[in-house]
């Protein structure tokens, strides 16, 4: 096997040129000869799944919420709901995302909750001639591309179980002061007394408590515009200086703020909880916030039966192209929506 660095992985990056021996296997790669061509693409795929695997997982917007849990191809994905107690069954809801291209479905178990698993794959391909022409700026590209396919679907299906729980928990967080479209610091003072008030447990338990609170960019944005109504002049001049990351951008009462592309009126995600799930906004608000209580890190699971395999497709080396295919087998699961709370501006 030629080793393209210590670990025999692949760096595909299109500004870093590869090494020497990685660019000796894609000319191989391309090669007219279909036996030593399928060879190079085999040694080129196991040097590509690593790095793909990595970024899959650490590149996405739902990992940071779900713990990975990685299992045996035949274990069963079974939650013990540990904080149910009897007669109060009705309170502790579930949501798991059953299947590819499924909508979310609601659970209430008595002892546990199955969360179901299911087969992720994606495709890329390009002309023979450019591995031939070790013309990696091309290769490296497409495996860009075929690592944001993984992790767009990865990112819709984990989102799409949290926005499922959120419309099903039927609790809707506003600030009727407001002006409509203006986000405010009492919206996430709102949203954190809530979430305590309806988190279960009292005050000397285990509560509900606003840790992360997820919303568009033009809502971060809101931020620097807020006047002296919603900020004293020293907590506005730090604001006005902080850089997008700041810690004045990005907490708010020791809340996490997340600005998330798909968020805003129109967005994806925010048109997927309005159409496809039948939530609605209050009065005439026009966008959508999520707040989640990652405190506990007791609800948010991803259990992963299968990491992605990367293969080369041997059969379209007759039609002058190179490709490369890929799988995984996992699952995405809210083991109690109490955790998750929706609002809007």
């Amino acid at each position: 096997m030629t080793q393209l660095n210590k670990k025999g992985e692949a760096n595909m990056s299109t500004k870093n040129r590869p090494t020497p021996e990685f660019i000796e296997l894609l000319k191989q790669s391309g090669s007219s000869d279909k036996m030593v061509a399928v060879a190079a693409q085999r040694e080129i795929a196991k040097a590509l799944e690593a790095p793909i695997r990595k970024g899959v997982l650490f590149g996405d917007i739902v990992t940071s919420i779900y713990e990975a849990m990685p299992l045996e191809p035949s274990a069963s994905p079974e939650f013990p709901l540990d904080l149910l107690a009897p007669g109060t069954e009705g309170d502790h809801v579930a949501y798991t995302n059953p299947g590819n291209g499924r909508i979310p479905e609601r659970h209430v178990e008595g002892d546990y909750v199955m969360v179901n698993t299911y087969g992720v794959s994606s495709s890329i391909d390009f002309l023979l001639k450019y591995a031939r022409e070790a013309n990696w700026n091309v290769v490296a590209r497409a495996m860009q591309v075929l690592e944001s396919s993984f992790v767009k679907k990865i990112n819709d299906d984990g989102w799409h179980t949290l926005l499922a729980a959120a419309v099903d928990r039927n609790i809707l967080v506003y600030d009727n002061d407001a002006a409509v479209g203006q986000f405010t610091k009492r919206l996430i003072s709102l949203m954190k007394t809530v979430m305590r008030r309806n988190g279960g447990g009292n005050s000397a338990s285990a509560a509900g408590s606003l840790s992360d609170f997820y919303c568009s960019p033009e809502a971060i944005e809101d931020i620097r515009n807020w006047g002296v109504d919603q900020l004293d002049e020293v907590s506005r001049r730090e604001i006005y200086v902080a850089s997008d990351d700041g810690p004045a951008i990005t907490r708010v009462f020791g809340v996490n703020l997340h600005d998330v592309f798909e968020f805003g009126d129109g967005q994806e995600y925010q048109t997927y909880f309005t159409s496809d799930l039948s939530g609605s906004l209050a009065g005439s608000d026009v966008e959508l916030v999520i707040g989640l209580d990652q405190g506990p890190n007791d609800s948010f699971v991803m259990p992963i039966k299968k990491e992605i395999e990367i293969y080369e497709d041997e059969g379209l080396h007759r039609h002058q192209r190179q490709g490369y295919y890929g799988w995984a087998e996992l699952g995405f699961g809210v083991l109690d929506n109490r955790r998750v709370l929706a609002g809007s501006f």
